[in-house]
C-alpha cells in the first residue's frame, strides 16, 4: 500500500480565462481537475511519496477525463470506482485578479456522493503511514459522510497518523449547525488538525490562533494544531503546551488562492514522512502554499523536491 491515503471528490473545473468578467460574459475556458484531497495527493506524489486516492466518478466524459488526469500525476487509483448512473462532479470558476474566485458547483447527486462504506471496508491500510482527511467529502451527502466515518474509524483502530483539514464549504452542508457540529466532532479523531483562522471563527467562535488551537487540542486523539493565519504564516501548538509561529513567505503577485491550504497540508505531510520536525513541516507547508498562489489552476504550483530546494535557497531558509 502507499505511504499516504486520502478520500475525496475529483472536481472537473471549467475556469474562465477572461479576468474579472462575470461567468455569463466569459468566452474562453480552461478545463482543469481539482478537488482539495486530490490536490494534496498530487502534491504528495510530486514531492516523491506514494499516495492512494479513494473516490468515485461517473461513466461519462468528465469521469474519463478525471481518470486520465489522475493517472498523469501517477497518483494511485486502485480505489477509484465508476458509477453507471450518476455524473462526475464539476464546477464553473471565475478568473479574478483580486480575492477568491467565484465558483458554481454541480455536485449534488454526483458519483462521489454515492461512494459507500462497503467500498471503504475493502481499502487495504497495511503500510499506510499518514491519512489525510478533509471536511469536504462528508459534506457532499449522507452516504459520503457514512463512508468517511467508516474509513476514519478504521484509521483510528489501526492508529494511523491522520491529518484533518476542516476545508469549510457551507454551500454543501444542509445547515450551518450541522457543519459546525460534524466538523468539530470529526476533527477530534485526527492527530493533526489544520484549521484556518477564519474557519476557527466560524467553528468555535474565535479568530485568536491560540484559542483555536486550545479548542481542538481537547480532541480525544489530537496532539498538534496548526492554525493558518494567512500571509503571516501558521501558529502551531501541541498537547504538551509547546507553541510557536512559523512565518509565511512574501510573494510578488497572487494569481489564484485556490490550492494554497491544500499546499500547506501536503507540505506538512511530506515533511513528516521525510523525518522532519513539526516546525520544519510547518515551514514546508508555508512554502508550498506560497508557490501555489503564484500560479493558475488548483495544483499547478506544487513543487518537485528540486523546485522546493531552489525556493528555499532563494528565500535563504532551511528545514534543518
Amino acid at each position: 500500500m502507499s505511504e499516504v491515503i486520502t478520500v475525496g471528490e475529483p472536481v472537473v473545473t471549467f475556469a474562465s480565462q477572461d479576468a474579472d468578467k462575470s461567468l455569463a460574459d466569459a468566452r474562453y475556458w480552461r478545463k482543469i481537475l481539482g478537488g482539495a484531497e486530490l490536490n494534496v495527493a498530487i502534491g504528495v506524489k510530486r514531492l516523491g511519496h506514494s499516495v492512494e486516492y479513494i473516490s468515485r466518478v461517473g461513466q461519462d466524459p468528465l469521469g474519463d477525463y478525471a481518470i486520465k488526469r489522475i493517472a498523469s500525476h501517477s497518483v494511485g487509483s486502485q480505489y477509484i470506482s465508476r458509477d453507471p448512473v450518476y455524473w462526475t462532479g464539476h464546477q464553473l470558476k471565475q478568473l479574478v485578479t483580486k480575492g477568491d474566485p467565484v465558483t458554481f458547483n454541480y455536485r449534488t447527486n454526483s458519483a462521489a456522493s454515492h461512494l459507500t462504506s462497503e467500498i471503504m471496508d475493502e481499502v487495504d491500510l497495511d503500510g499506510v503511514k499518514i491519512a489525510h482527511m478533509s471536511g469536504i467529502f462528508p459534506a457532499i451527502s449522507d452516504t459520503a459522510e457514512e463512508s468517511f466515518r467508516s474509513l476514519l474509524k478504521r484509521l483510528v483502530e489501526k492508529d494511523i497518523l491522520t491529518t484533518f483539514d476542516p476545508n469549510l464549504r457551507p454551500a454543501l452542508w444542509s445547515s450551518k449547525e450541522k457543519m459546525i457540529s460534524t466538523i468539530n466532532e470529526l476533527a477530534g479523531s485526527a492527530n493533526i488538525v489544520l484549521p484556518g483562522v477564519e474557519e476557527g471563527k466560524i467553528l468555535m467562535g474565535s479568530s485568536d490562533p491560540e484559542e483555536i488551537a486550545d479548542f481542538y487540542l481537547k480532541g480525544k486523539r489530537t496532539d498538534t494544531v496548526c492554525v493558518k493565519i494567512g500571509p503571516a504564516g501558521v501558529y502551531v501548538k501541541t498537547k504538551d503546551g509547546n507553541s510557536y509561529t512559523v512565518k509565511g513567505f512574501k510573494v510578488d503577485k497572487v494569481v489564484d488562492t485556490v490550492g494554497a491550504g491544500d499546499g500547506f497540508a501536503l507540505g506538512v505531510i511530506t515533511a513528516l514522512l521525510d523525518g522532519k520536525s513539526m516546525k520544519a513541516a510547518a515551514l514546508r507547508g508555508n512554502a508550498v502554499g506560497a508557490l501555489q498562489v503564484q500560479t493558475p489552476g488548483d495544483n499547478d504550483g506544487y513543487p518537485t523536491p528540486e523546485e522546493l530546494k531552489k525556493f528555499y535557497e532563494k528565500e535563504g531558509v532551511s528545514e534543518d
